[in-house]
């Protein structure tokens, strides 16, 4: 039987890549495109590490879990190890279920190829034969396309009105972005301005701040030694009041930004009328985002198509 490597390899290459997308897109991740392309081509490798060196460590469970491993550090930013796992726990579901999917046309069109899971997807029997490769191509698209769909609708009816957007906010002149998450749970505003808070995490705001400013401020967080806040704040900081869980009262500090924008599918919200509330902590285990939106700022704050 002649074996067409480069086809074969081709194949398993555009196969990994839309695995690695369909993953990367239930992560709500923002991998950049050669991530991607350099994450299909690392997990393509086992075509001809497996004609080569049959019998290598790599097709063994073990080597397959560390293949797997590699393949999600060369794709996706890792940040910490609960999001590492979950990338790779996310990874292997898509391929599952992908693969799910072919065997299930397999057996409806009652093919004779067989389709073996490796970490990646790979045609066992008849490998490199026109015909099992030609099932692959047609079908799996169609199964890409079907899961991508289903879980996109079954997150947007899970979500509902929770969702993340993107969020910029430019303070002291200094624009950042990052992920916000609209927690429609969220009914913090400030008594004395009317304005809603939001609240982002240390992970994003110590980009405005040195190290020192930030340890004074962390220590007026926790002490109430508001005379702490370090002078070239002061006109930038606003103190919220609040009542924590149990009915304890406590205070808040809050940034005072010069514009918020948030996008919105295709509409682009903008408003000065909010306040930033610090928290000395991460929001997210798993880093998905770094701000709590007030559902109040986008139902007052004018929007306009982006």
């Amino acid at each position: 039987m002649t074996v067409y490597l480069d086809v074969v390899w081709l194949l398993n290459f555009l196969v990994d890549m839309m695995l690695l997308l369909l993953t990367k897109s239930l992560l709500h991740m923002h991998t950049h495109i050669g991530r991607i392309v350099f994450g299909a081509f690392v997990a393509s490798l086992i075509v001809p590490i497996s004609i080569l060196f049959p019998g290598t460590f790599l097709t063994t469970v073990i080597g397959k879990v560390l293949f797997s491993m590699v393949i999600i550090m060369c794709t996706f930013r890792i940040v910490s190890f609960f999001h590492f796992l979950s990338s790779l726990a996310t990874f292997y579901f898509v391929t599952f279920v992908i693969g799910g999917g072919l065997i299930g046309i397999h057996f409806l069109l009652q093919q004779h190829e067989s389709i073996q899971m490796l970490g990646v997807l790979q045609v066992q029997h008849g490998y490199g034969e026109p015909i099992s490769w030609l099932f692959v191509v047609i079908c799996f698209p169609i199964v890409y396309y079907f899961t991508h769909i289903r879980m996109d609708k079954h997150v947007e009816n899970q979500l509902e009105y929770d969702q993340l957007c993107q969020v910029t906010i430019q303070l002291k002149k200094k624009q950042l972005q990052t992920t916000g998450f609209i927690d429609s749970g969220n009914s913090l505003t400030d008594p004395i301005t009317s304005h809603p808070v939001i609240v982002c995490d240390h992970h994003f705001l110590k980009q405005w701040f040195t190290h020192e400013e930030w340890n004074q401020l962390e220590k007026a967080h926790h002490t109430l030694a508001f005379d702490l806040i370090p002078e070239q704040w002061e006109k930038h900081i606003h103190v919220v009041p609040y009542q924590g869980v149990g009915g304890k009262r406590s205070f808040l500090i809050a940034l005072r930004p010069e514009k918020v924008t948030i996008q919105m599918d295709d509409q682009q919200i903008s408003t000065n009328k909010v306040l930033i509330g610090m928290q000395f902590a991460q929001l997210s285990a798993d880093q998905a985002f770094h701000c709590l939106l007030h559902p109040h700022v986008l139902r007052k704050a004018p929007a306009q198509s982006a």
